[in-house]
């Protein structure tokens, strides 16, 4: 449990290392001399979700639970990827926010995390939701476990036109995906300024969940540079984790360190409406970092998960694309598999021998997959 966390606070002047090193932040590319102030309006136009506290009692008037300090920075981590790719799909990519800003979209994102029993992403809605996987209110959660909780989610919020997909078995199946988000007569939102537009699509966009486990008690070294090199990705959400028992959403890099949302400040709970009054002119700038904070990658705990978004089927092929040639080709030992199709003897209770022949003729189907993209890009 993380109830004896303190907070790491960093001083702004530290939030970022002034070095030569690239900075990523969600696949953007920075200069750390040149361009620290862009790297910070970026981070802070990221919605920052932390725990709360008087907010209506979750599960009931029974309930004690009117805060999740304690319990809920897994649950945060999860509102934090899921916010971003409504931002992304809604708003577009380099969206960015600004003290004044009451742009009617991102209220409307934003409120659908507020901590209300109605709000479609509150804290109340996946802890409840949380039980379909055997978490009662007031359990920690993995990272397995929140993008489970929410994939469900998503399908009752039609205004977010997204769909989820949880890759499992350290495997990404290729057709499983395209299956899930290529839909007759659909419509998504497209990006026009301030105002999104409804129009015709054939591709569902998704949200991708990659659950990892990278180690046993501390991430084998191995997966570093794989790890590391996902950020760089221009499709990437980040990486749900933390340090051993502490969640933490990861949304960059630097050098060997990574760069983090904090979720470990507990703040009060209260409503953004219309963003009008003072009150909630102040509640709206709560959900915005002022600056992030780094630890080494080494630290990190070796539960993870890799987050992707593709709005459109052409990004969801150049990652393909980005992935084998990035993270998988070049590696001795890949993060994850790609493959086109689920083998059809795949199994969980397969024996040793059974594994290494599906993992061999994985891979060989990867290549293919990775080959026939190219052809197609």
């Amino acid at each position: 449990m993380d109830t004896l966390f303190t907070p790491n606070v960093l001083d702004e002047a530290e939030d970022i290392p002034p070095t030569d090193e690239p900075v990523w932040i969600l696949g953007k590319k920075y200069n750390a001399i040149k361009e620290l102030d862009a790297i910070r309006r970026d981070i802070r136009s990221k919605l920052w979700f932390t725990y709360r506290k008087g907010f209506v009692p979750i599960g009931g008037c029974n309930s004690t639970f009117t805060s999740d300090k304690g319990w809920g920075c897994m649950l945060r981590c999860g509102q934090m990827v899921l916010a971003q790719a409504l931002i992304t799909l809604h708003l577009g990519k380099d969206w960015q926010w600004m003290p004044e800003t009451k742009n009617n979209t991102y209220l409307k994102i934003l409120r659908r995390f507020e901590d209300k029993r109605a709000a479609a992403f509150s804290i109340h809605q996946i802890a409840l939701m949380g039980a379909s996987e055997g978490k009662e209110v007031g359990q920690w959660f993995g990272p397995n476990t929140i993008a489970q909780v929410l994939k469900k989610l998503i399908i009752y919020d039609e205004w977010s036109s997204l769909t989820i997909h949880v890759a499992l078995d350290n495997t990404l199946i290729v057709n499983d995906i395209l299956r899930q988000c290529r839909v007759e007569g659909g419509v998504t939102a497209e990006a026009d300024g301030e105002i999104p537009l409804r129009a015709p699509s054939q591709w569902k966009p998704l949200l991708l969940l990659i659950p990892l486990r990278l180690g046993l008690s501390e991430i084998n070294p191995v997966y570093i540079n794989g790890l590391k090199t996902s950020f760089k990705i221009s499709q990437s959400l980040g990486v749900i984790g933390g340090k051993p028992n502490l969640a933490l959403y990861f949304i960059g890099c630097v050098g060997d360190e990574v760069i983090y949302l904090d979720p470990h400040t507990t703040q009060k709970s209260g409503s953004i409406e219309d963003k009008i009054s003072e009150e909630e002119i102040e509640m709206d700038i709560s959900y915005h970092c002022k600056s992030a904070s780094r630890i080494p990658i080494t630290s990190m705990d070796p539960s993870v998960a890799l987050c992707f978004f593709c709005a459109t089927e052409k990004e969801f092929k150049s990652l393909c694309k980005s992935m084998q040639e990035e993270l998988i080709l070049p590696e001795k030992q890949p993060l994850f598999e790609l493959c086109t199709e689920r083998l059809a003897h795949w199994s969980s209770a397969e024996d040793a021998i059974s594994e290494a022949v599906a993992a061999s003729s994985c891979k060989y189907i990867s290549r293919l997959c990775y080959l026939l993209h190219t052809e197609n890009l």
